[in-house]
């Protein structure tokens, strides 16, 4: 498709113009939300307290992973340098990522989104699936199970940090940088609450946050018209959400993810803009947009 065909090139520059203001707001949203929810957690430590904090800071460390998204593809700040520390010590490292290796695995996708090289096709390709396959699927993820083989993956990766071969010790220091992320963290917690608390974040992200991305990626290209299309109307999908589905899968506006196959210079902060925008021009006449996660799961989890 061809982008002009239903806005101007003046419309399509002003939805592609980066803002510090907007980037910095919803970067500190995530932050003040996974700070208040770790004060509530220490004040009012239950069980209870202790799964809805797991529960809400998965979602925010989805959170950060899309700003670490945003980062990697350089739209988020105005500035390289800012896009590169924001994006790796503020949302990368914390969110058990780093944002090179990230982007340059993310790049791929875009570049082979459509054909049988998509990077990312093993995530979605086998769907539709059975009710069975797919609970089974939601029970490894909220058992922990999926986490923990993320969690052994990253732990691995730090085998060559002591060796005498540069080549090992370079392909460590992702690893290095996102652990030395979550020290930071671990020594925050300890200096200011209490450092248990961070078992809260480790449990939500081996949980709650690895269904959140699960549910997203299916969201996002499972059960589409064609994957094999190279109109990213056929293979990317985007979902409206409610206030509870964007504190968990589809924060910062990720949901609006054909607009950003569509046009990936496009920040996260003018995706919904750029929605509304193709919409009211009749770029979707012929695209299924889903009311939300539970209607999507049910179309990719049909029997």
């Amino acid at each position: 498709m061809k982008i002009t065909d239903y806005i101007s090139t003046q419309e399509f520059m002003a939805l592609q113009q980066r803002s510090n203001i907007k980037a910095l707001w919803m970067l500190t949203v995530n932050w003040a939300m996974i700070i208040a929810t770790f004060m509530v957690v220490y004040r009012y430590p239950n069980p209870a307290t202790i799964v809805l904090g797991a529960f809400l800071l998965a979602g925010r460390i989805h959170g950060l992973g899309v700003i670490m998204h945003e980062c990697g593809h350089n739209i988020f700040f105005r500035q390289t340098w800012l896009n590169k520390f924001a994006g790796q010590w503020l949302a990368a490292g914390p969110a058990y990522d780093d944002l090179e290796s990230y982007a340059i695995q993310h790049r791929k996708h875009h570049q082979m989104a459509g054909t049988h090289d998509d990077p990312d096709l093993g995530n979605y390709q086998a769907y539709p699936v059975s009710k069975s396959s797919f609970r089974r699927k939601v029970f490894r993820d909220l058992t922990g199970q999926t986490g923990l083989k993320l969690m052994a993956y990253k732990l691995m990766g730090l085998k060559g940090l002591l060796s005498t071969d540069a080549a090992k010790r370079q392909a460590a220091t992702p690893f290095a940088k996102l652990w030395l992320s979550q020290i930071i963290i671990v020594g925050v917690l300890q200096v200011t609450l209490d450092a248990w608390l961070y078992l809260v974040w480790l449990g939500g992200m081996m949980t709650f946050h690895m269904l959140a991305v699960r549910l997203r990626q299916v969201a996002e290209h499972a059960s589409v018209p064609d994957h094999f299309s190279k109109d990213p109307r056929d293979n990317t999908r985007t979902t409206y959400t409610s206030w509870l589905t964007r504190l968990w899968i589809g924060p910062n506006q990720v949901n609006y993810h054909l607009e950003h196959h569509i046009a990936a210079g496009v920040p996260a902060y003018n995706l919904k803009a750029f929605h509304e925008l193709m919409v009211t021009r009749g770029a979707y006449k012929k695209t299924l947009i889903f009311k939300g996660y539970s209607e999507v799961i049910r179309h990719a989890v049909p029997a």
